[in-house]
């Protein structure tokens, strides 16, 4: 299944900047002035995982698959976004249409790259987009009530939903996010989730983007950042876009090298991939054969038969059996056969729950 990330913050807080460090290739053009980025750049990103380069070694095949994500750099938001300001309506609609958010909050400080306020206040700045992401759903919501409004009167059974619309309404008038609505799991909920996509609605990622001196330990920037990031619940990421995009050609080992020398136990762009994937709550298990070892990635929860079907659709509706062996059970016993050997190797059935980093074989009938 594929993800989708959206990276968005205010203008010059070094978006393009991730992005270009994410891909490792200047995809999208960098510029000290609103508004460089006008389509959204889009690079897929693969989900290193060692576990899958060592099942490739133990199976002996040199193709390997991992698991991606799509990132998407959408063009700075600014204050009157929700109305049209600064394009906007354009911008917002690009963000509907993502899985999660990546917000990039700027926490450094540089003459020659302007603020677009002035100064540098991490909390206002991150309020300034989190506003307009609001209002943008305020405005879907209110749309909604007046069709539903009208439709009621002929389908009574859209009563629910016209009294959850208009709860949600007053929620966001609020300020409160929709990801914050207390009776998210009634059917009318979801069914206005799915039909208008609330921007609020997606998970959130705050990306503290500081220079290298701030890599070590928080300032007061960064606090402000992962202050506002507890009281929502949200994922946050301390990284340095710049001190990430120099280390985009090194070596495995330079790069270590050049982590420990700023005082970073992991790369920031390494932590915003993982907790994209962690925020979602996905996991990832392997399949492999003559050819290739690849990941495949799934829901939490899900069982061997849905499981199936993301490689194809007859693995599902023909699903027999799944012969299943945890990455380190097959990693302990060095191969499928000797695990198997040893009886280490399970069968499953249709109620089986596919637990992250299983290597499976599907058995089915067509």
């Amino acid at each position: 299944m594929s993800l989708s990330i959206g990276i968005v913050g205010l203008p010059n807080v070094g978006k393009s900047t991730v992005f270009n460090a994410l891909v490792k290739e200047q995809q999208a053009q960098v510029a000290n002035y609103p508004f460089c980025t006008i389509q959204p750049n889009r690079a897929i990103v693969p989900l290193v995982d060692p576990r899958l380069d060592k099942l490739a070694e133990l199976v002996g095949v040199e193709r390997v698959v991992y698991a991606t994500i799509e990132f998407v750099d959408i063009a700075g938001l600014v204050r009157g976004a929700s109305q049209g300001e600064g394009l906007g309506n354009r911008f917002l609609a690009q963000i509907r249409d993502v899985d999660a958010i990546v917000h990039v909050v700027r926490c450094f400080g540089d003459p020659n790259v302007v603020h677009v306020s002035g100064e540098i206040y991490p909390r206002a700045d991150a309020e300034v987009v989190n506003l307009e992401l609001a209002l943008a759903d305020l405005e879907q919501i209110e749309r909604r009530i007046e069709k539903l409004s009208s439709q009621v009167k002929g389908d009574k059974q859209l009563v629910p939903v016209l009294e959850t619309a208009q709860a949600l309404r007053v929620h966001l008038q609020r300020g409160r996010p929709v990801a914050g609505f207390p009776d998210r799991e009634n059917e009318p909920f979801q069914t206005l989730v799915h039909e208008l996509r609330f921007l609020t609605g997606k998970p959130v990622i705050y990306a503290a983007n500081v220079d290298e001196t701030g890599l070590a330990q928080d300032g007061e920037c960064v606090a402000q950042v992962r202050a506002l990031a507890a009281e929502q619940g949200a994922e946050m990421v301390t990284l340095s876009a710049k001190f990430e995009e120099e280390m985009a050609d090194m070596s495995e080992d330079e790069r270590r090298e050049f982590l420990q020398l700023a005082g970073a136990e992991h790369s920031g762009l390494e932590q915003v991939v993982r907790r994209s994937f962690e925020t979602l709550d996905l996991i990832n298990f392997f399949t492999h054969n003559e050819q290739e070892a690849r990941a495949w990635t799934i829901p939490r929860g899900w069982k061997a038969p849905q499981a199936a079907g993301v490689i194809h659709t007859d693995f599902e509706h023909g699903f027999i059996r799944a012969e299943v062996l945890p990455f380190e059970t097959f990693a302990r016993y060095g191969s499928e056969a000797a695990a198997r050997a040893a009886g280490a190797l399970r069968s499953e059935g249709k109620e089986y729950v596919v637990q992250d980093g299983d290597v499976i074989l599907f058995r089915f009938n067509v």
